[in-house]
């Protein structure tokens, strides 16, 4: 059962343009390798990727990761652990750093990836379900935008008019 506010973001984006392919499926099967990082992923967001298998704004620059992202059959240009990755780049030959990027990382799952103007990303903080969003060039530096996914999909409706 869809909640409301996901009912309302998802007409919400269809009727702004976003591309919206639905979960023919209805359910979501996750790899063992994602599933053994994020073992706890927040039930409201297992229940949007049951309803959509992609999400993406009209510009093309945001949209929502999706099951095939995280599975790595996804033909984006992306990967889901994109700015991980980025950021481990950057800390090469710190292992201090680069163990303190990955715990980073395996306390946040990226939700939604942008290419609008600079790389950016939303995630759940998966200890308090609140959404906080970082941008490159620190993208573990991060502001919270929602006390939990509800509240992104209006903060979503509110900034992208």
């Amino acid at each position: 059962m869809m909640s409301d506010k996901c009912d309302v973001f998802l007409q919400w984006a269809r009727e702004h343009g976003w591309a919206i392919v639905d979960n023919k499926r209805g359910e979501v099967q996750l790899n063992e390798e994602f599933l053994a990082r994020y073992k706890e992923i927040p039930a409201d967001y297992l229940q949007l990727l049951t309803i959509v298998s992609e999400c993406v704004a009209p510009d093309e620059q945001t949209w929502f990761l999706c099951e095939s992202d995280y599975n790595g059959s996804s033909d984006a240009e992306f990967r889901w652990d994109e700015f991980e990755r980025l950021s481990l780049e950057a800390a090469a030959g710190d292992e201090a750093w680069a163990s303190e990027i990955i715990a980073w990382w395996d306390r946040h799952l990226p939700i939604v990836l942008s290419v609008d103007g600079e790389y950016s990303f939303y995630a759940v903080e998966l200890a308090t379900g609140a959404i906080v969003h970082g941008a490159e060039p620190e993208f573990e530096e991060v502001d919270v935008v929602a006390p939990h996914l509800e509240a992104f999909y209006d903060y979503l409706m509110e900034h992208n008019n």
